[in-house]
């Protein structure tokens, strides 16, 4: 073969959110720390051009997530990793930090232990703690110790031509977050409400960071709200959520870095304390079982450290490659299957 670039992937998902996990041929990421690396990734061209590779077409997808698993900087850790996403390389995600974890024990890159093994993993925003529950050489669920999440800011009202003020809640969970009451915008979450939900969470996420500004306090590389997720209540109290992501698509997982973001309103509001746990429900109706562990502070902030639990599957392993006289080195994407903010890539 004439290839140029050849990665690994290990093909993993999360609740049904895809979260592949690259674990051969990734090249070297600079940076003396993941969040340097993520830095990198974000702003120098060949950082980019890697992204593109992976995750847009021919060789990517829509749907899903490409982790790049990396050597760890942290004397606790046992991996690092950074998610590649259409619009950006991303700090922490709650259901690829399942996939990595299911990637890491299933493949034995990490020794599996039964009945249960704990794999730390390093993310550019924290060190994440993942407790696996293991049987017969699965990895049946995990459940995930995350970073500590805060509030930025409750109540933030946003005025949109579409649905006149918006009340929303900007939150940290591992990423920024947009937080929205979907019955503001005369929507319900689910499948058959999935297209529109995504295109007004892009006419909110892009409304919110033109007039706000973000910036995690102890780490300058995560900045701006990355996601809008909608939020509702189901009948039996279940927490109903849809992250929307760039350029058009919905989370499939209820969202772990979203529902961190969302027990830390819920506390802030005395609406939940240490010991709690919550189900929340995706948009496709997988579950995530949600639990405020501690209460804790980020730069003189309060905070809370959240859990996560949830299970990953792998269902396949792929290789992408390069070939070098191709003219689609780059990807692309298209409005047809990518959303109306593909036009943009």
């Amino acid at each position: 073969m004439r290839w140029k670039r050849t990665i690994q992937l290990l093909d993993v998902h999360c609740e049904g959110e895809i979260g592949r996990v690259a674990i051969g041929g990734v090249p070297k990421i600079p940076g003396n720390s993941i969040a340097e690396q993520l830095h990198w990734l974000n702003t120098d061209p060949k950082g980019q051009e890697l992204r593109r590779f992976l995750v847009l077409e021919p060789r990517g997808a829509p749907i899903g997530s490409v982790n790049l698993l990396l050597p760890a900087k942290h004397p606790d850790a046992d991996a690092a990793f950074i998610i590649l996403q259409p619009d950006q390389a991303h700090a922490s995600s709650g259901s690829n930090s399942i996939c990595v974890t299911t990637a890491l024990l299933e493949s034995g890159i990490v020794e599996m232990k039964e009945p249960e093994t704990v794999v730390t993993l390093e993310t550019a925003a924290g060190l994440v703690r993942a407790t696996a529950t293991c049987r017969d050489g699965r990895c049946e669920k995990v459940r995930l110790t995350m970073v500590p999440s805060f509030v930025h800011e409750l109540d933030v009202e946003i005025d949109t031509p579409q649905w006149g003020k918006i009340k929303l809640d900007l939150c940290y969970g591992g990423i920024f977050y947009g937080l929205v009451d979907v019955g503001q915008i005369g929507l319900t979450i689910e499948k058959a409400n999935a297209a529109a939900l995504v295109q007004a969470g892009m006419v909110l996420k892009e409304a919110i960071n033109r007039t706000k500004s973000v910036v995690h306090p102890e780490i300058p590389a995560i900045s701006g709200v990355a996601y809008v997720m909608f939020r509702d209540i189901d009948a039996d109290g279940a927490i109903r959520t849809c992250t929307t992501m760039w350029p058009g698509r919905a989370d499939r997982s209820p969202c772990g870095t979203g529902n961190s973001a969302n027990l830390a309103t819920l506390h802030a509001r005395g609406k939940a304390k240490v010991g709690d746990v919550f189900k929340s429900r995706s948009i496709i109706g997988s579950e995530f079982e949600v639990g405020l562990q501690a209460e804790t502070e980020v730069a003189g902030k309060t905070a809370i450290i959240p859990t996560i639990t949830g299970r990953g599957f792998t269902f396949g392993l792929s290789q992408v490659a390069l070939d070098p006289f191709d003219p689609m080195a780059d990807g692309f994407a298209m409005t047809d299957v990518w959303g109306p903010s593909a036009g943009e890539i």
